[in-house]
């Protein structure tokens, strides 16, 4: 965190999207300030808010991107949500809690995963030692149900066979080969007999607005053993996440998890123009204030309860997007405004834009679909006349069209390689190049007929 100064930032993000240098430059500053904030005194942090930021601008100029790559940066638990997803309370709909409690979801999965890598070796070792008894009592011809004493002495923290007798030290001899096998990866597709760990079929899910607090009532209860039939590979990933689930602290992934999102959370809230009230009494808009309203406590800072605890949204950094073309941020309710107190304007995508799009990110649509078909052993080069053709093509179907930014390049691309993408597993070893006549000849015709351009491009 301490090397992400907000010029580090912006190069980051420069990777990947073209242009939009204000609202780089502004998601950059509020995360630095995060990090300023962690060395603030204790009395003085708490009073320090996060700096929500509200991006304007059309669709596809860039505003997911950034903070999808910023939260990616940062590791941090991220979402993005649709603001029309919401209604207000009494409404048939999600509620705005929602977002806090899939944002605690995230987060839960994030620690869980790194707390994972770190036992993974230990518990890949122990899920070979219970696969190798399994392999052994199987090639014995014992039974796949085995009873509760036999399962206890094969488990990893049972006690070791007695090493006595001549059948003893066969068996352990036979055991150690097939460890060894295993280890080795020699018997990936054997089918093996496994106790799989199946969950309570008794489950009361979180509901949007409502925790259920029946399990709560009823006594616990533990996994139940069924037996399995599966290979080798597929058992060794069964067994290992079932003793990976033993060697990871559950409740301190949870704590870990609420922490970061506390900290750490950043929401994506895109669609914000489209709450924005409307003039009658009734129609579909008639809940879109008091969405508004009911966003104003989790933006400002509240508590929110979750099945795995309160959580506190008071340092969570929201990031409002919206194209604002029929209406203006100024219609939004004026504490719903204040919430968001740096906006920044994204311009649109010109035919220049679109161009480096295609030619300077790393992760650009030529590149992608090159890495594509060469696991087809085609070889796919892009001309440059051709990506400024396919450049012009979008930026004039922008214009004639509805604008929908960058994103019509997929849609062109993905027109222009049809043939090519259907054909590529019979033309290995060709090497295909794409030249201006070529996007042309595929979609010249389309866009000249405005018609079917509208349906097709």
């Amino acid at each position: 965190m301490d090397e992400l100064t907000p010029a580090a930032i912006v190069a980051e993000l420069d990777r990947y999207i073209v242009g939009q240098r204000a609202a780089k430059r502004a998601v950059a500053v509020a995360l630095r300030s995060r990090v300023r904030r962690t060395r603030l005194p204790d009395d003085l942090r708490d009073e320090v808010r996060p700096q929500n930021i509200l991006m304007i601008g059309p669709t596809g100029v860039g505003k997911t991107e950034i903070a999808r790559r910023v939260a990616k940066l940062l590791d941090a638990p991220f979402v993005k949500v649709e603001a029309t997803r919401f209604t207000e309370v009494g409404f048939v709909g999600r509620d705005v809690e929602s977002i806090v409690r899939d944002l605690v979801e995230v987060s839960i999965d994030q620690v869980d995963s790194r707390e994972f890598e770190q036992v993974r070796a230990a518990a890949e070792r122990a899920a070979n030692e219970r696969l190798a008894a399994y392999l052994l009592e199987q090639r014995e011809g014992g039974s796949p149900r085995r009873s509760a004493a036999r399962r206890a002495r094969h488990s990893r923290v049972a006690a070791p066979e007695p090493a006595t007798g001549q059948a003893a030290e066969t068996r352990r001899q036979q055991r150690q080969r097939i460890l060894t096998q295993l280890q080795e990866h020699q018997l990936e597709t054997e089918p093996v007999v496994i106790d799989v760990e199946i969950a309570p079929a008794l489950d009361f899910p979180e509901l949007d607005g409502f925790e259920s607090s029946m399990p709560e009532a009823l006594p616990p209860r533990g996994p139940e053993q069924r037996a399995r039939r599966v290979s080798v590979a597929e058992a060794r990933r069964i067994l290992t996440d079932q003793e990976a689930d033993r060697l990871i602290d559950f409740d301190s992934v949870i704590s870990e998890a609420i922490r970061r999102v506390e900290q750490h959370g950043i929401v994506f809230l895109d669609e914000v123009d489209k709450i924005v009230g409307s003039d009658g009494d009734f129609g579909p808009g008639v809940s879109d204030e008091g969405v508004q309203r009911d966003l104003l406590p989790i933006i400002e800072g509240a508590t929110v309860r979750t099945r795995y605890g309160p959580v506190k949204t008071d340092h969570i950094l929201f990031l409002g997007a919206g194209a604002f073309t029929s209406v203006k941020p100024s219609d939004l309710i004026p504490e719903f405004q204040g919430r968001f107190p740096l906006r920044v304007e994204l311009a649109p995508l010109e035919e220049d834009d679109l161009y480096a799009i295609l030619t300077e990110p790393a992760n650009s649509l030529p590149r992608q679909y090159a890495a594509l078909l060469a696991t087809e052993g085609v070889t796919l080069v892009f001309s440059d006349d051709a990506l400024r053709e396919i450049a012009a093509t979008a930026a004039e179907l922008n214009e004639r069209q509805e604008d929908i930014g960058a994103r019509r390049l997929a849609t062109i691309v993905e027109r222009v390689l049809e043939e090519v993408s259907f054909a590529a597993s019979e033309r290995s070893g060709e090497m295909i190049t794409i030249d201006a006549a070529f996007v042309r000849e595929r979609v010249g015709d389309l866009v000249a007929d405005e018609d079917l351009s509208n349906f097709i491009l």
